[in-house]
C-alpha cells in the first residue's frame, strides 16, 4: 500500500461566518494540498468535526473532495464508531466510491478489553470491501489499543493494513513496527513525533499541521524517509512551537486560526469546540511570519 506512504493530511471542514458548510473554502483547501506536495487526504475524521456534521453535509464533503481531488491523490474516509453493528452496517451503506480505504477509530466511550478491541475490528474487516487503516487515539476514545493486539489484528486480517498510532508513546509505536509485518504500515498521528517514527520505519504521518504546512511537513518527512535525519530535524525543529500553538486550545480551532491566516478558510468551528482566542491567534501569527 505504497500510496499511504509519506504524509496524509486529516483534512478540516470549513464553516462559513453563518455555520453552514463553506463549498468554496474546502475546494481552495484541496487545491492548497494538491499544489504542496502531500500524498494522501484523510476525509471526515476527527479533525473535519464529523462529529457535528450532519449525514446530508457529510455527502457534501465527500462529494467537493473527490471532484477537486479528481483521482490526483489517494483517499481515505473516516467510518467508525462505538458500535459495531451500527458501523457493520455504515460500511454496507456507505457510499465508498472514489476512495481508497478507510480509517477506523477503536470504540470510544465503552472503554472495551483488548478483546473486545479485536472482535470489533475482526467485524469491521469481515464487512469491509476496503483496505482498514486502524485508529488509536487513547485520549479521545478512553483506551488504548495495545501493541499485542494490534499485531494480532495484523497477522490476522488481510485487509488491516495499517495503524494511525497516536497514542503519543513513542516506544509503543517502535513496538508495533518491530512486531507487526514489514508491509503493514504504521502511521503516525501525532504531528510532534512523526519524524522520529519514521527514522524508526514507520510509515509516515496522518497530521494536522501539514495542512496548513503541506510543503515544510511533506519535506521533513521525505528528508526523514531518505536518511536526511539532519536535514530533517532542522525542518522538524522549526515546526515544533507551532505544533505545540495548533493543539493548545484544541483540535481543528489551532489549525483552522492558521488557515484562517493563509486566507484559506474562516476560523469557525462547531460547539461544543470553541474559535481559537486572540491570544492564540495572536501566536500563530508570530510563528506564521517567523517561519518565513
Amino acid at each position: 500500500m505504497k500510496q499511504f506512504l509519506g504524509t496524509g493530511v486529516a483534512l478540516v471542514t470549513p464553516f462559513t461566518g453563518e455555520n453552514e458548510v463553506d463549498e468554496n473554502a474546502l475546494r481552495k483547501l484541496v487545491q492548497f494540498q494538491l499544489k504542496n506536495g502531500v500524498d494522501y487526504i484523510v476525509v471526515l475524521g476527527t479533525t473535519a468535526e464529523s462529529a457535528t456534521l450532519s449525514k446530508v453535509e457529510k455527502e457534501t464533503v465527500k462529494k467537493i473532495i473527490k471532484s477537486e481531488n479528481n483521482g490526483q491523490l489517494p483517499l481515505v474516509l473516516g467510518l467508525g464508531g462505538n458500535s459495531t453493528s451500527q458501523v457493520v452496517e455504515d460500511l454496507a451503506q456507505e457510499n465508498l466510491e472514489g476512495f481508497d480505504a478507510i480509517l477506523s477509530v477503536s470504540p470510544f466511550y465503552n472503554k472495551p478489553s483488548q478483546e473486545g478491541i479485536y472482535q470489533h475490528f475482526s467485524e469491521v474487516s469481515k464487512a469491509s470491501k476496503l483496505p482498514i487503516i486502524l485508529y488509536n487515539v487513547p485520549g479521545r476514545t478512553g483506551s488504548n489499543m495495545l501493541p499485542l493486539t494490534v499485531t494480532r489484528l495484523a497477522n490476522d486480517f488481510d485487509n488491516i493494513i495499517g495503524i494511525k498510532e497516536a497514542a503519543g508513546d513513542i516506544v509503543q509505536a517502535m513496538t508495533i513496527i518491530r512486531d507487526t509485518p514489514d508491509d503493514f504500515l504504521v502511521i503516525s498521528g501525532d504531528d510532534m513525533i512523526a519524524l522520529p517514527m519514521v527514522i524508526a520505519g514507520g510509515a509516515g504521518v496522518i497530521s494536522v499541521m501539514a495542512q496548513g504546512y503541506p510543503a515544510e511537513f511533506s519535506k521533513m518527512l521525505s528528508l526523514g524517509r531518505e536518511g536526511k535525519v539532519k536535514e530533517a530535524f532542522t525542518i522538524q525543529f522549526q515546526l515544533m512551537d507551532g505544533i505545540d500553538l495548533i493543539f493548545k486550545e484544541g483540535n481543528p480551532s489551532g489549525i483552522k486560526a492558521v488557515l484562517e491566516l493563509k486566507n484559506l478558510c474562516e476560523s469557525s468551528v462547531r460547539l461544543p469546540l470553541v474559535e481559537a482566542s486572540s491570544i492564540l491567534k495572536s501566536a500563530l501569527k508570530v510563528f506564521n511570519s517567523q517561519l518565513k
